[in-house]
């Protein structure tokens, strides 16, 4: 048997890896490439998950709104990517940092190459830091669901770019980095059930409290989502990209990794048939859209088990998490809050939900598939576990909605960059305010029966009168009456 490949040592005189002009920085990972390369695939999956939040979320908006969610997938992938690069990576990952955060040693991506990384001597550093990126992109995308229908885009760009620094950062240096607190409790979180979906959901909790709630709540279509098929698509990325999500987070391609992946979609799918089966007891009806929620919920609430847990337990993970979420159904009306979305019954309650049970059903015959690690849990008669959860769970949640009030608080007095839209743009939607484009089929609405010719975009907008403008400003030919905004905007 062919002796397997000895992965490269980290060395701190060359804390980049090498000079590739006087040496090849390849020659380490001899006979390892198929690692790394792994890598960047399952970090591209993760990407996917991005643009599936933008259309899962922009479906579940009225249509007059649903662009403001879709552009925001890109947004967030700018800014995170700058954030990243800038600082973002150094503050979570960087090799030395006391307990609570890290520190500018690898700031604007400084020595960021060649080296074995911090989180595994397979894969080089620039290959980690772009895999995690995108659990920064996902985290923040989920965040700015908070915004939802009443949030202007420009304080959600820099919210974003301030939230990734001092909520995602210190919850996932806590969580991750060997030299974090958590790390050295142990709390136990596979691919991010603490820093992406506690962190997001409390933070998505204290945006829909600051914005307040939006007009009109009460009316029934108001709840309706505009486009269920797009719902439909942007989970069905979310589900695809969560193989890289929780599959790359054994940062090898080693068994660990292969159970994960089947872990994934396992617990989504018990997802799908818990939160089902509620909506059936309850409503004697089926609603693709509860089954979509059933599949995200199953997702968050696996994801920090997925390399610790036995196929069943999985299973167990994702049905319990989705009925548990199911259950909070009215959980807007309890706080009194509007979160359109869900960010915080979906990945905040999720996530705690999943998080705790990690503490159930953790193994360590699971975690050890990848040679090196044990993780036991209560099953494995390691209750104490289940309090170091705990206390996870209650670090994150209070860190995360307590820096993210502030934040919003501070945004929302700032002169000129108040986070807030006015009455009559959200009343005639985000979209025509903040955007040249529309959705598709818009204009449909507007054509002159007698001409059949459009009415002149700068002069008609959702049925509305643009700004400064009336029906009468339009040529003979582009005179139209403006119709009633449809109840199903």
């Amino acid at each position: 048997m062919a002796t397997p490949p000895t992965p490269p040592e980290y060395n701190s005189s060359i804390p980049n890896g090498g000079d590739p002009k006087a040496m090849d920085v390849n020659l380490p990972y001899t006979g390892l490439e198929w690692e790394y390369v792994y890598q960047v695939i399952m970090g591209c999956l993760v990407f996917v998950i991005v643009p599936g939040i933008g259309l899962l979320y922009g479906g579940m908006s009225r249509r007059k709104s649903a662009l403001a969610m879709i552009f925001q997938a890109w947004t967030v992938m700018a800014v995170c990517s700058f954030q990243w690069a800038f600082w973002g990576f150094s503050l979570a990952f960087s090799r030395t940092g006391g307990p609570f955060i890290g520190d500018l040693s690898n700031f604007g991506m400084k020595n960021v190459m060649a080296a074995p990384s911090w989180g595994s001597a397979v894969i080089p550093d620039i290959v980690f830091s772009f895999y995690e990126l995108m659990f920064c992109a996902c985290a923040t995308m989920i965040v700015v669901g908070g915004s939802f229908e009443r949030g202007r885009i420009i304080p959600s760009i820099i919210f974003g770019f301030c939230w990734a620094t001092l909520c995602y950062c210190p919850i996932s240096y806590w969580t991750w980095n060997a030299n974090g607190w958590l790390f050295q409790l142990p709390a136990l979180d596979f691919a991010g059930g603490g820093p992406v979906h506690i962190s997001s959901g409390t933070a998505g909790l204290a945006y829909a409290l600051v914005l307040g709630k939006r007009k009109r709540l009460g009316e029934k279509h108001v709840h309706k989502p505009h486009n269920v098929t797009i719902i439909f698509l942007g989970t069905t990325l979310i589900w695809f990209g969560w193989f890289g999500f929780n599959g790359g987070s054994a940062l090898n391609a080693s068994i660990r990794a292969m159970m994960a992946v089947w872990n994934t979609n396992f617990a989504a799918s018990c997802g799908v048939a818990g939160w089902v089966m509620m909506d059936y007891i309850k409503k004697r009806k089926f609603s693709v859209v509860g089954a979509c929620e059933g599949a995200i919920a199953g997702l968050v609430g696996i994801t920090p088990a997925a390399g610790y847990v036995s196929v069943w337990c999985g299973a167990a993970i994702g049905f319990i998490t989705a009925i548990v979420v199911n259950l909070f159904e009215n959980v807007n009306d309890w706080l009194h809050i509007d979160d359109g979305l869900e960010v915080f019954k979906i990945h905040g309650i999720g996530g705690i939900c999943g998080a705790f049970l990690t503490g159930i059903f953790a193994s360590s015959s699971v975690s050890a598939l990848d040679g090196a690690t044990l993780a036991p849990g209560a099953i494995d008669g390691v209750g104490s576990q289940i309090a170091r959860q705990l206390a996870e769970i209650a670090a994150i949640a209070s860190w995360s909605f307590t820096i993210s009030f502030i934040l919003l608080v501070i945004l929302k007095y700032i002169p000129g960059l108040h986070l807030r839209v006015d009455d009559e743009v959200e009343m005639i939607g985000l979209d025509i305010d903040q955007f040249s484009d529309e959705m598709v089929g818009e204009w449909s609405l507007f054509n002159d029966e007698h001409t059949g010719r459009r009415g002149s975009f700068e002069q008609i907008t959702h049925g509305f009168p643009a700004r400064g403008t009336t029906t009468g400003d339009a040529t003979p030919e582009q005179k139209v009456e403006p119709k009633a905004e449809p109840t199903s905007s």
